[in-house]
């Protein structure tokens, strides 16, 4: 067994100093990998949450409803008879100087970061037997599941549940059988999905000064969360979101025979 995670470790390592030119952030990627692979052996899901907004919002810092979101479908696989492990999966650092590199792959479809991520996945699927991934993701996270979902192909076990995808991006969207595309809440309609760009600028215009309020007034608040859009908000109470997922995890999985 000692020499089984040995070699493990030895190949996580060896991909990360592939992928990374940084010594450090190779070493991040390599211990998170073989966490993940131990969090996830024996179990008949890996959930893998890609934040919104810059992509690297914590779940207990995210809004409430994309934590809800998170919590729903963790819920409905058990409700289903299996189990799960959820991690998240973190696109980018924090700062100023991460930010800009994030917004620099925003323009390419996130290409270079999606690759590195498909090649987690390629090692865990690899390594963990008879798992499946769910990758989760709003805004933000939802096109970049999509260009891991590209950058995947259909040969490897894992879903897609993308909520409120931006409308930027879907070009290059590619919605396959192991894709879930929920792009309206089913009460008001989401201008950052449809593409309405007077609201939409005004939007972007304002989260600055917004940002700047929260915290002249002692109540700070991450960047990401001063963007207010009409209609760009998908909790799991809303009948017309959960219906939707409920039925894409059932008609994909079904209910675990006991």
């Amino acid at each position: 067994m000692a020499s089984v995670e040995q070699n493990l470790k030895k190949e996580a390592y060896s991909l990360a100093e592939q992928l990374f030119e940084n010594e450090e952030a190779a070493s991040d990627f390599a211990n998170q990998l073989l966490d993940v692979c131990a969090g996830a052996r024996g179990k008949d899901f890996l959930i893998v949450h890609n934040p919104g907004g810059w992509g690297h919002a914590e779940l207990n810092r995210c809004l409430e409803w994309e934590r809800s979101i998170v919590v729903g479908i963790e819920a409905v696989i058990e409700e289903m008879g299996y189990n799960s492990f959820l991690t998240q999966y973190f696109r980018s650092g924090r700062g100023w100087w991460e930010q800009m590199r994030d917004l620099r792959e925003q323009f390419r479809f996130f290409a270079h970061k999606a690759k590195i991520m498909a090649a987690w996945l390629r090692f865990i699927l690899t390594h963990v037997n008879n798992i499946k991934v769910l990758l989760v993701g709003i805004s933000q996270g939802a096109a970049f599941g999509s260009s891991v979902m590209r950058q995947l192909g259909r040969s490897y076990p894992v879903y897609s549940i993308e909520l409120g995808f931006p409308f930027q991006y879907k070009s290059w969207r590619i919605i396959t059988e192991r894709t879930i595309a929920v792009d309206s809440n089913g009460v008001i309609p989401d201008v950052l999905s449809q593409g309405n760009l007077r609201v939409g600028a005004k939007i972007v215009l304002a989260a600055p000064f917004k940002w700047v309020w929260y915290r002249l007034i002692g109540k700070p608040r991450m960047f990401s969360h001063c963007f207010n859009a009409p209609g760009h908000e998908y909790t799991w109470e809303a009948p017309w979101i959960q219906r939707q997922i409920r039925d894409f995890l059932k008609t994909n999985f079904g209910a675990r025979n006991r």
